[in-house]
């Protein structure tokens, strides 16, 4: 019987005192301990399975923590977590008090750097390499970077910076021709050409200066390893270009990248998924921005889509299927997105600009100089608001209404339910004259009905949910669905004021007048929220009425599942409902 190699080992010191000649066995053995452990918990798996060779060989070579490894992203890094000791609470991974599914400082010294979203891991290695310069330190710097993540503006500047220093920085590009979706762009060609040996134009890294190697087969690892230490030697800005199989390892997860980039529960042995119920549910709320695009956009030759790079999470993919034309990836890239659509809307275009609410923070100034000053009617449907699970910290949508409200001409809407998601889409493309911030969960919705007739949402009012006294809950969104449930048995007013901007301020001025006491709810941050909006309007017009403000704390979130971390900031129907039963005047 065969020994365990993984078993032995808890940190990369155990690693590099095996024999070179070894490591293919590690390899599959790490390979084998994701497969087993995602299978079950779930998580990101393509990802890291196509960079087990790749992991080993750099923790094999380099003298990790003290030299410093970034991998960009994170959703390449299990393998990473697994040989710098966190092996034996891998099983923790992304679930509430366990480790994150992401490079994380806190979390371990192995983590140089924490990265969730793409593209700054070569900003980040080289203010580490100009640092340790300065210091007179002689460490390595070396950040892993995918073909989708350095198509994005914010690697360039990296790139383009480290290209005129000296710094010792090794820009390593794992090359597998796919993000989450398919790599697009004319550097995606650029690349594939390479690869063929076809490409016939100057290497576009050796022009930036940095001296490039590869391609090289980023499976076998005696090459990888052999490169490596040859780079070590190598002074200045280094460029090795590695090509691997997404989801290497897996039948499955190599045939079908975009589905097991992060599959779900699956099975170990053989790789398919794990049955799913015929019992009918509610829609996921991106399938229903998905299908009503597309609804819309056969009805108004005027509309068109974009996202950047996530066509497949958004749904926008179904509007690239049957209306290729009129739906554009443009890749990592959120700024050019976000100007692009508002380049579409000088010239009387529609443009349905789809961008997870915590990715639309990289293109705030896009959006506030690029649209709304110009009172460009963008439409901004921001998938992902509010708590988001497992992805933790770098993925919950908490702070857009915070970002937004305090933007001028932008008009912010929370839909309670699918209906009112395609109605406000339905409104929107009908000719608003200012952009309009459309913010909605991940997840499912509560309505099986949910594909009704259009009707337009007159802008800026709100609705009364439930009729009661003396309390008064305003929600926001999607949490009125808890607030519904935490109700049930009171006796209470509930309204739903859906625009955020603008107030309903003849509803809220009878709101005022008929309760004593106000709770709002809502799942953004506090601090500049709903909540703050509503403060600020009893403050305008004095009144001085009771308010409490119920939302996301002053504090990061962590990962766990959404209706775990509403329990813990009572978020939760019983949360809510305790909330409200201890004020007062509620009987």
């Amino acid at each position: 019987m065969q020994k365990s190699l993984l078993n032995h080992i808890k940190s990369p010191t155990e690693l590099r005192l095996l024999n070179q000649k070894e490591l293919p066995l590690l390899a599959k053995e790490l390979r084998e301990f994701i497969i087993n452990i995602v299978a079950i918990k779930e998580g990101h798996l393509g990802a890291s399975l196509g960079v087990v060779e790749l992991t080993i060989a750099l923790h094999y070579v380099f003298n990790t923590p003290i030299d410093q490894l970034i991998w960009d992203v994170g959703h390449q890094a299990y393998g990473h977590k697994i040989l710098t000791e966190r092996k034996n609470i891998f099983d923790t991974n992304r679930q509430l008090g366990g480790i994150s599914g992401f490079p994380k400082r806190e979390e371990s010294i192995y983590d140089a750097f924490g990265t969730g979203h793409s593209s700054t891991s070569i900003s980040a290695a080289l203010g580490m390499a100009i640092a340790s310069q300065l210091k007179g330190e002689n460490k390595q710097h070396i950040a892993v970077i995918g073909d989708a993540s350095i198509a994005s503006g914010m690697a360039f500047e990296g790139l383009n910076h480290a290209g005129v220093t000296d710094a010792n920085l090794l820009v390593i590009l794992n090359d597998n021709a796919i993000g989450i979706d398919p790599s697009v762009g004319a550097l995606k060609q650029y690349l594939t050409n390479v690869k063929k040996g076809t490409q016939k134009q100057d290497n576009i890294f050796e022009a930036l200066n940095f001296n490039y190697s590869g391609p090289i087969n980023g499976h076998d690892v005696n090459t990888v390893i052999s490169e490596l230490e040859r780079l070590k030697n190598v002074k200045g800005p280094k460029f090795l270009h590695v090509i691997t199989t997404k989801g290497k390892g897996l039948k499955q997860a190599e045939t079908n990248q975009v589905k097991y980039h992060a599959p779900g529960k699956f099975d170990a042995k053989t790789g398919n998924l794990a049955a799913k119920s015929n019992k009918a549910q509610p829609p996921k709320y991106q399938d229903v921005f998905g299908y009503t695009i597309v609804e819309l956009a056969k009805a108004n030759k005027n509309i068109v889509g974009i996202t950047p790079a996530m066509p497949t999470g958004c749904s926008l993919k179904y509007m690239m299927d049957e209306i290729p034309d009129r739906a554009f990836d443009v890749g990592i890239a959120e700024q050019h997105a976000v100007t692009m659509a508002a380049g579409m809307a000088t010239q009387r275009l529609i443009p349905f600009c789809n961008i997870y609410s915590t990715f639309l923070q990289r293109a705030y100034d896009q959006i506030i100089h690029d649209v709304a000053l110009q009172k460009l009617p963008v439409v901004f449907c921001l998938d992902r608001a509010g708590l988001v699970g497992e992805d933790g910290a770098t993925h919950h949508g908490i702070f857009d209404i915070s970002y937004l409200r305090c933007i001028p001409n932008l008009i912010i809407f929370a839909p309670r339910d699918e209906v009112e998601l395609r109605n406000i889409m339905y409104t929107a493309q009908l000719g608003l004259k200012q952009p309009i911030a459309i913010r909605y969960p991940r997840g499912r919705g509560v309505t099986l009905d949910w594909k009704q007739s259009f009707s337009k949402i007159e802008i800026g009012k709100g609705k009364q949910i439930k009729q009661g006294k003396q309390l008064a809950i305003l929600s926001i969104g999607t949490i009125a669905k808890n607030v519904t449930e935490a109700t049930t048995s009171l006796d209470i007013s509930h309204y739903d004021m859906r625009f955020v901007k603008p107030l309903d301020k003849n509803l809220l001025h009878t709101i005022f007048k008929s309760h004593d006491n106000i709770v709002t709810v809502e799942d953004n941050a506090i601090t500049g929220g709903f909540g703050s909006a509503i403060l600020e309007f009893a403050a305008t017009y004095n009144y001085k009425n009771t308010i409490k403000i119920l939302g996301i704390p002053d504090a990061f979130m962590e990962h766990g599942k959404v209706s775990e971390l509403q329990a813990l900031i009572g978020l939760d129907v019983e949360g809510l409902k305790n909330t409200f039963c201890s004020l007062k005047e509620v009987t």
